[in-house]
């Protein structure tokens, strides 16, 4: 039984969530070198267990936050982890531990002026999920629509700016002590963004701006705003019905239809880019919902990011002279986009444009099979190769959620494992630019 406790609240203060963080990097760290001892004696290749794994999520999931989405984000990658493993991590994806139901009505409250019971005809006790900043649960409003509403977590404002403030001093450190790499500008374009979040009048606005972006994408499809229900800690919005895409996955749907979701996906990334200049920069797979009808529905929109003029130009460019096989000005065009390059031009030339070679693989290659895709590896082993040099191909600070956003994509795709004409999808993109 659910009670007014602060026991599902984030922990609060800034040296409690960082001791928190400590003993799990303990716990953690200890596993990864005995997995880094076992891979040179030719054993097992897993970087966790799943020991390690249930620490994260327990911990993460606790925390929520900055912290939780760390967790989301390591959940998504193939290559680190095992099947069983990110099982156990994807529950970070909408199912982190719930606060109480008078915790959630406290909040209905205070921003609605009524509490749940009477702000909504119906209120489920029971979240719908549970996430880094809220928790959504399932509504019906006085005039019968289904709604879903999601209720931020008391206290996760503060807990945010802790995390991020324990976050900056690493990143100073490590900025300070290298002369080679200063990540602050990245990471203070990061932290904005995230910080942002946290503001639903905010993502409630850029729902409906987002909304506009993909309307000329017949299958993709943004929840109606339920404004009437909406303020900066509550969020109203239409119900969409379906799996989210890491419950459609377990569904063993064909392959007929993972090409389907999968052209769906790169639609929803690279359209609203294109089109419009912003891009949905939390890509993982609960975001997005795999609807009866066949659309792909798309969820939480309060990490939309927009870009600047110039970056969205530069990289139109660049995207229509590969999928046209054309040679291109690799690094005018990277110049162009906002990359400062400190490297012989020749030198530099020759590492971007292996970079575009890899993440073209799907535009030149038909058919092509994400289910055996090699992409993120391959483009990992690239960096880390020559990781002295790109240290010296520093991106533009607004370019961090955009590389967010499309590594999130590959790593999707490799999660839906569709083969087919991935050339024709990515020629589809390229007509929206006419």
């Amino acid at each position: 039984m659910a009670t007014d406790s602060d026991d599902t609240l984030p922990p609060q203060g800034r040296f409690t969530r960082m001791r928190k963080l400590a003993g799990l990097s303990m716990q953690v760290g200890s596993e990864v070198l005995k997995s880094g001892a076992k891979r040179l004696a030719g054993g097992t290749p897993e970087l966790l267990g799943k020991g390690a794994a249930e620490a994260l999520v327990s911990t993460l999931g606790e925390l929520k936050g900055a912290a939780m989405k760390l967790g989301q984000a390591l959940s998504m990658d193939p290559d680190l982890l095992t099947p069983e493993v990110r099982q156990v991590l994807a529950r970070l994806q909408n199912q982190a531990p719930a606060m109480s139901h008078e915790q959630v009505s406290r909040v209905v409250r205070e921003e609605l002026g009524a509490p749940p019971q009477e702000a909504f005809r119906e209120f489920s006790r029971e979240p719908l999920a549970a996430a880094s900043l809220g928790q959504v649960h399932r509504a019906v409003l006085h005039d019968g629509r289904a709604v879903a509403v999601k209720v931020q977590y008391p206290g996760i404002a503060d807990s945010m700016a802790h995390d991020l403030q324990n976050l900056g001093m690493v990143v100073k450190t490590v900025s300070l002590a290298s002369k080679l790499m200063d990540g602050s500008a990245y990471f203070q374009e990061f932290r904005d963004e995230l910080l942002l979040e946290l503001d639903y009048r905010r993502e409630a606005s850029l729902a409906r701006g987002f909304a506009k972006s993909v309307a000329p994408l017949k299958d993709l499809y943004v929840p109606e705003v339920v404004s009437s229900h909406s303020t900066g800690r509550v969020l109203t919005l239409e119900l969409l019905e379906g799996l989210t895409l890491k419950d459609w996955v377990v569904t063993s749907p064909s392959n007929e239809e993972r090409f389907r979701v999968a052209r769906q996906l790169i639609l929803a990334t690279y359209g609203p880019f294109f089109l419009a200049g912003e891009i949905h920069a939390d890509p993982h797979p609960g975001n997005f919902m795999v609807m009866p009808d066949g659309r792909l529905g798309l969820l939480d929109f309060g990490s939309i990011k927009r870009f600047s003029p110039r970056f969205v130009s530069a990289n139109q460019r660049m995207f229509q002279h590969a999928m046209r096989m054309e040679s291109m000005d690799v690094l005018g065009l990277s110049r162009e986009v906002g990359f400062t390059v400190e490297l012989p031009d020749a030198e530099a030339e020759e590492l971007i444009r292996e970079v575009l070679h890899i993440a073209g693989r799907p535009m030149r290659t038909t058919p092509y099979d994400y289910a055996t895709c090699e992409i993120t590896r391959d483009m990992r082993n690239h960096f880390a190769r020559n990781a002295p040099r790109f240290l010296k191909i520093k991106p533009p600070a607004e370019a961090v959620m955009f590389f967010r956003s499309t590594g999130g994509l590959a790593q999707n795709l490799r999660l839906i494992g569709a083969r087919g004409d991935f050339r024709g999808v990515y020629l589809e993109v390229a007509e929206l630019l006419g």
